[in-house]
C-alpha cells in the first residue's frame, strides 16, 4: 500500500511524530506519526507484527523509543515512567487483559485506582462508576477475577483502566477470543467511553467492527503508516477491503480478523 497524506486534527490530545522503536538491533517502528483528538476513537489496524502493540507499549512508557517525540496534552512524555504517564491521564488495557486472577473483581478495581489511595471518596466514586458502566461486574464484585468468563475479564480490564478517569485509553485487541455477542457488548462500551469524553486509541483484529465505531484510522505495515484517513473512507478503500475486510465493505460481508 502506498502512503497517504496523514489527516491532521486540531486540538490534539496525543501527538506522535517520527517514532522509532527497536527490539535489540531490530527496528520495529520506522518513524510512525499519528495523533488523537480529545474524545475521538482512532483505530490502529494492521497484520500481526505490523507494530500495533509496540506502539501502545511505547505510548504507555513500557518501551522507550530510539527516536521521535510523544506529546500528551502538550507535554512531552518520552522517558517518563509508566506510573507518571498513567497519572497524566493515559490508561492502557493490554492484550490478554492481564487482570489479577487471584484477587476479587473489586480488589482489581482498587488496584486500578491505586493513585487515589489517599482520596477515599474519589476511589469509592470510581468503583461505583465502574459498576454503573459494567453492571455484570457489580454482580460479581466478590468473585475471583480468574473465574470470570473471557468477556467479563475484558470488562474488568477496561473498568480497571478507567478508574483514574483517563483522558485517553489505549485498548489492545479487546475483542480477541470473545463470542460475537460479547464482542458487540465490548464495542458498545467503547463507544460509550468515547461519548463520555474519553479518547480511545484502539488496536483491533476485527477491522470491520473497529471501522464502524472509529472516527479515524491508521493502517500499519511493517512498522510504518501505510494508510491513514477517516474510518468511513478507509472502510470502502479497496486496499483495506481486500486485505482486512475479506473483500467486502464494512456494511456487508463476513467478519474478518486484522
Amino acid at each position: 500500500m502506498g502512503v497517504n497524506a496523514e489527516p491532521g486534527t486540531t486540538g490534539k490530545l496525543l501527538d506522535v511524530r517520527d517514532l522509532r522503536v527497536n527490539y535489540g538491533n531490530i527496528e520495529a517502528l520506522h518513524g510512525i506519526s499519528l495523533d488523537v483528538a480529545p474524545g475521538e476513537i482512532v483505530a490502529l489496524l494492521g497484520a500481526n507484527g505490523a507494530g500495533k502493540t509496540t506502539t501502545l507499549r511505547t505510548l504507555s512508557g513500557l518501551l522507550r523509543p530510539r527516536a521521535g517525540t510523544i506529546a500528551f496534552g502538550g507535554q512531552a512524555i518520552v522517558g517518563l515512567p509508566s506510573h507518571r504517564i498513567v497519572a497524566l491521564g493515559i490508561g492502557h488495557v493490554p492484550e490478554g487483559r492481564r487482570i489479577f486472577g487471584g484477587l476479587t473483581v473489586e480488589e482489581n478495581l482498587r488496584l486500578g485506582g491505586y493513585l487515589l489511595r489517599r482520596d477515599a471518596a474519589a476511589l469509592e466514586q470510581g468503583i461505583a462508576q465502574a459498576y454503573e458502566t459494567f453492571s455484570r461486574l457489580r454482580e460479581r464484585k466478590d468473585q475471583l477475577a480468574g473465574t470470570l468468563s473471557g468477556g467479563e475479564q475484558q470488562m474488568l480490564a477496561i473498568a480497571r483502566a478507567l478508574m483514574l478517569e483517563p483522558k485517553l485509553v489505549l485498548l489492545d485487541e479487546p475483542s480477541m477470543g470473545l463470542a460475537p455477542k460479547l464482542v458487540r457488548a465490548i464495542f458498545e462500551v467503547i463507544a460509550r467511553i468515547s461519548h463520555a469524553g474519553t479518547a480511545v486509541l484502539l488496536v483491533e483484529q476485527n477491522a470491520r467492527q473497529a471501522l464502524r465505531i472509529a472516527n479515524r484510522a491508521y493502517v500499519l505495515e511493517g512498522g510504518r503508516v501505510a494508510l491513514a484517513g477517516a474510518a468511513r473512507e478507509l472502510a470502502v478503500d479497496n486496499r483495506v477491503r481486500a486485505t482486512y475486510l475479506g473483500g467486502s465493505a464494512v456494511q456487508g460481508g463476513p467478519p474478518d480478523a486484522a
